[in-house]
């Protein structure tokens, strides 16, 4: 009974049951997951620096895709490092201190990500929409303002929901995921959830739908401008939206099916697809979005193709000039 009515602050560890048993498989999920991890880390870095360094990219569109490149690094970099220990442990557990830290970089990289698209589709809708305003109403202090807000705004909802999942009166530590979940720790509660419950249904409307409404009305207009507009204009639309939507529904996608399984009772589904589909939105993201936004958006390719042949070409130089000597 004593363990039954346990603080949250007393529970020192969590047990993740999700993890089953791969004998010497567990070496080659881990090669698989740490080349993922690498490959994200590497290809956002990458757009990052490109962004960063080169005057030509300081604009808003593509200041709001680093920061985008940046919500994606750090939410990959709070599941990836863990996820690569838990595979080759054998006792699954995670401290009760870095399970919320970990609640916390989640649930952030999800508001964040959202909101960053929501800002994005904002600007595209102010670009084609409104071009020869665009400069007036694309203003320095607006641009930096909206580049603070989503990791404001991630902040602050985050934390709060943090406090109120602290305090829980738990009746076990067993969380029937790979990763720690808000939800997964209020299923566990002996005490009252009400609140933890509505504000949860609450961050769900702030952080999914909220954002994907605003989205949705830009591309309704930005749609019209393109039906009543010229071959260019519609042309820039698709040229720099298409990235834009693609990374949506990718997104979307995976963090609907996370909603679904949270929420309720998915027992057809095989645990190690429901595996897989739980971290898509945390892989395969960030992961997507760097390679479909170099791909399709010329100047990004355009500078990231100069430098690699510019690396090319001065390894290929130092390589003759070792060779004379």
């Amino acid at each position: 009974m004593v363990m039954m009515m346990m603080n949250s602050t007393q529970v020192l560890y969590f047990t993740l049951s999700a993890y089953f048993d791969t004998g010497v498989l567990k070496y080659l999920y881990f090669i698989i997951v740490m080349s993922l991890y690498v490959l994200i880390v590497c290809s956002n870095l990458l757009l990052i620096v490109v962004i960063c360094m080169n005057r030509s990219l300081h604009e808003p569109m593509y200041l709001f895709l680093c920061s985008l490149f940046v919500n994606e690094l750090v939410g990959s970099t709070g599941l990836f490092p863990f996820f690569l220990v838990q595979i080759l442990s054998d006792i699954h557990t995670v401290s009760a201190p870095f399970c919320f830290l970990q609640i916390f970089f989640v649930y952030s990289y999800v508001c964040g990500e959202f909101s960053n698209l929501a800002i994005m589709s904002y600007d595209r809708y102010l670009a084609i929409c409104y071009p020869l305003q665009y400069n007036t109403r694309m203003t320095f202090n607006k641009v930096a303002m909206l580049l603070v807000l989503p990791w404001l705004y991630s902040f602050l909802i985050i934390v709060t929901l943090i406090s109120l999942i602290v305090p829980l009166q738990l009746c076990g530590n067993i969380i029937d995921r790979v990763y720690c979940l808000n939800y997964s720790i209020v299923k566990l509660a002996c005490s009252e959830t009400r609140v933890n419950n509505i504000y949860g249904l609450i961050i769900t409307f702030l952080t999914v739908f909220v954002p994907v409404s605003v989205i949705i009305y830009t591309y309704v207009r930005i749609l019209r401008v393109c039906f009543s507009g010229c071959k260019q204009t519609r042309q820039k639309a698709v040229s720099t939206c298409t990235p834009h939507l693609a990374s949506l529904l990718n997104f979307s996608f995976g963090v609907c099916f996370e909603i679904s399984q949270s929420r309720f009772d998915i027992n057809g589904v095989h645990s190690i697809l429901k595996i897989v589909l739980s971290l898509y939105f945390l892989t395969c993201q960030p992961l997507f979005s760097p390679v479909m936004y170099g791909l399709k958006m010329s100047k990004i390719r355009i500078i990231c193709k100069s430098l690699l042949l510019h690396s090319v070409v001065k390894c290929r130089s130092s390589t003759r000039f070792d060779q004379v000597n």
